[in-house]
Order: structure tokens, then sequence, then C-alpha cells
């Protein structure tokens, strides 16, 4: 009912930028939180940035004074602006969204496929 597709991903050098979009369609009534989350070989996914409908935002150690999360809520998506990249960065990316969709009173998570953030010399 709900599909998310990222974009903006590849490859920059260390100290380069990148924004990724996450734009979401389908039947939806409302849309809440909305967040980046990240994943590398072999780890756990880890949540990079969240953003609520009011718009109040939540960053992991790491990210903070470098990533932006932002939202266009007519538009149904979400940002995340990456500057001051890290090779620690590297992961595939993925957003997440809690949506209703319409005719039910359920709010549920959502998943996006990801895009590939690979950050090297």
């Amino acid at each position: 009912q709900v599909q998310l597709v990222e974009s903006g991903g590849g490859l920059v050098q260390p100290g380069g930028s990148l924004r990724l979009s996450c734009a979401a369609s389908g039947s939806i009534d409302s849309i809440y939180t909305m967040g980046w989350y990240r994943q590398a070989p072999g780890k756990q996914r880890e949540t990079v940035a969240t953003i609520t409908s009011g718009g109040s935002t939540n960053y992991r150690d790491s990210v903070k004074g470098r990533f932006t999360i932002s939202r266009d809520n007519a538009k149904n998506t979400v940002y995340l602006q990456m500057n001051s990249l890290k090779p620690e960065d590297t992961a595939t990316y993925s957003c997440n969204v809690y949506a209703r969709i319409t005719g039910t009173s359920t709010v549920v998570g959502y998943w996006g496929r990801g895009t590939q953030v690979t950050v090297s010399s």
C-alpha cells in the first residue's frame, strides 16, 4: 500500500556531500515520524536521524553537526543532507515512515529498499 523510493546515494571522497531523498506514495492518509537508518556489512542497522510531524529532530552523536534531516509534508518526502562525509559513514541508507493508510486507523512503519553511500578516496 505504501511505497518508499530512496535516491541520492553514490560514491564520494572524504569531506564530500550527498543529499538523500525518500518519497512516499500510495493511499496515505497521514504520515507521522520519518527517519533515516543505515547498515554496514556485518553490522546491525542503526538510527541516523528522525523527524516528527511537528519538526522535532534527533541525531546520533556521530553525525551531529554534519547531517541535517528535513521533510516536505506536501510532497510526502524526507531528506538527509550529509556534509563532511567520513569513511565510517559508508553504509546502505534506508528511510522509514510511520503512516496511516486511507480508510484504516492503524499506524504502521514502512521501509524503503535503501540506497548505497560509499565514502572513499
